[in-house]
Parts: structure tokens; C-alpha cells; sequence
């Protein structure tokens, strides 16, 4: 059992964060927290106060966990209420946006594969 706890401890930092209570900085619309990554994952702390614009990933498959908040998320065509506990992967490809609703910011969890560096981020041409 000692030797189980000595493995896990040194993987506890981070995660210790209560991420649902986290007291934010002062943001305009979105906030974003880089918890990890490595060359097979990046993970984000991300608060929405009104929106996310309609926007894709061509090279990247997205996982968001609701931590608290409400919104409403469109995913090419399927809308989706984001309530606590809610996960949603997101495809590559796929066009996605987000409209919350109340007056408490949405808060998720982000894992995007591969490591995001921030430069896949398209948005779809307006006819």
C-alpha cells in the first residue's frame, strides 16, 4: 500500500485545484488555464462568460467536461445543453460553438489530442 501512495503523490500537484471554484482573474469573454500536455494531449481550465464563435479543428479532437454553468453548445448540426457533469468530444472537422445562458460564466475542462498549440483554430467561411 506505502508503495502505491509513493507512486501516486507525485502526480497530485496540479490536481489539487478545485477548478469548479476557481477565483478568475478579471476576463472579458473567455478565459484559458493550460493545466497540461504533452505531445499526445493538451488540457485547459476554460471559463465562457457569453459566448465561443462557431470554429473548427482540422487536426484535433476535443473532450470538454462541464464543471459548472449552463450553455448551449452547437455541434454542426446537433444542439447540446451543457450542464454540470455534461462531457461532449467533439470530432475534428467538426464545426462547434457555444451561447451560455444565465448570468454565472460556463466552466469546462478542455483535453484537446493532439497537443494543442493554439494555431488549429478555423473558422468556417460566411457565404
Amino acid at each position: 500500500m506505502r508503495f502505491l501512495l509513493f507512486l501516486i503523490i507525485p502526480f497530485l500537484g496540479e490536481s489539487q485545484i478545485n477548478w469548479k471554484e476557481k477565483v478568475l482573474p478579471e476576463y472579458e469573454n473567455v478565459y484559458v488555464e493550460k493545466i497540461s500536455e504533452d505531445s499526445l494531449q493538451s488540457s485547459f481550465f476554460i471559463a465562457v462568460k457569453k459566448n465561443v464563435l462557431e470554429h473548427f479543428h482540422k487536426e484535433h479532437t476535443e473532450t470538454i467536461i462541464v464543471l459548472s454553468g449552463r450553455a448551449v453548445m452547437l455541434m454542426g448540426s446537433q444542439e447540446i445543453e451543457l450542464v454540470p457533469g455534461v462531457q461532449v468530444t467533439i470530432p475534428k472537422n467538426t464545426i462547434h460553438s457555444v451561447q451560455v445562458r444565465g448570468r454565472k460564466s460556463l466552466k469546462v475542462i478542455s483535453v484537446q489530442s493532439p497537443r494543442f498549440d493554439g494555431t488549429d483554430r478555423h473558422f468556417p467561411k460566411i457565404n
